[in-house]
């Protein structure tokens, strides 16, 4: 038999270590491991069917990697977003977004408006039975509908810059304010009745800028209450 008539040798299986980083992994970029969550390592074993020990070693190397951390008392648990890094994004999104939204304004026709209004409906929909990686991915689609019209190019890459940064940031605001949600939904009719009637570039503008700083202070609040005590004062 010839070299090119031999049979290939098959794939080499995956460790059980490596099988537990991958599995892992998977779910904290898909979202489904949202920042905080507890990975619970024999719970995680039972769902592959393998003992605790390469488990053990996939959330190491994760933990190297900056994706998990773990603390005494409390195990391992995704890693949380960096609040400066959060801040920052947000902050930006909120100026580049406002102003590629009032851009587009003039360009969007009443089947864009039709099209925003049936993706915000349901958004609406989803708060019935809430679930915050979607309702953050229906959002997207929500104002990529209204900012892609945006006739500035720079800005724009800026703008696909910022939601990118919240992807690497793995970020959901949703999914530890809830409530904004509502308030959220309420804010995208209003934004669409100014792009409707023609509302002057400075007022889309504005309301837009202020939706995104809105979502914004609702998690800083949020933060700042799951703060620790400071040291030294009562634990009482």
């Amino acid at each position: 038999m010839t070299p090119d008539n031999l049979p290939s040798s098959p794939a080499p299986a995956l460790s059980k270590s490596q099988r537990a980083y991958d599995w892992i992994l998977e779910r904290i970029n898909d979202g489904r491991y949202v920042p905080g969550f507890r990975l619970v390592l024999g719970k995680i074993a039972e769902e592959l069917d393998i003992s605790v020990v390469p488990v053990r070693e996939a959330i190491r190397r994760l933990e190297a990697q900056g994706l998990v951390t773990f603390e005494r008392n409390v195990g391992a648990q995704v890693a949380l977003v960096e609040e400066t890094e959060y801040l920052h994004t947000m902050q930006t999104l909120a100026i580049i977004e406002g102003a590629a939204t009032s851009l587009s304004a003039p360009y969007i026709d009443a089947q864009d408006i039709a099209r925003a209004r049936a993706i915000n409906a349901r958004m609406i929909e989803s708060l019935n039975n809430f679930d915050p990686q979607l309702f953050t991915a229906l959002n997207q689609e929500f104002h990529s509908a209204i900012f892609t019209a945006c006739p500035n190019p720079h800005i724009l890459d800026l703008v696909h810059r910022g939601w990118n940064r919240m992807a690497v940031l793995r970020h959901s605001t949703f999914s530890f304010v809830p409530g904004r949600a509502r308030e959220s939904v309420d804010e995208h009719e209003q934004i669409l009745r100014l792009i409707e009637t023609a509302a002057d570039a400075e007022d889309i503008e504005r309301v837009v800028r202020a939706h995104r700083t809105a979502t914004l202070d609702a998690m800083l609040a949020h933060q700042s209450h799951q703060k620790p005590p400071s040291e030294g004062k009562s634990q009482r």
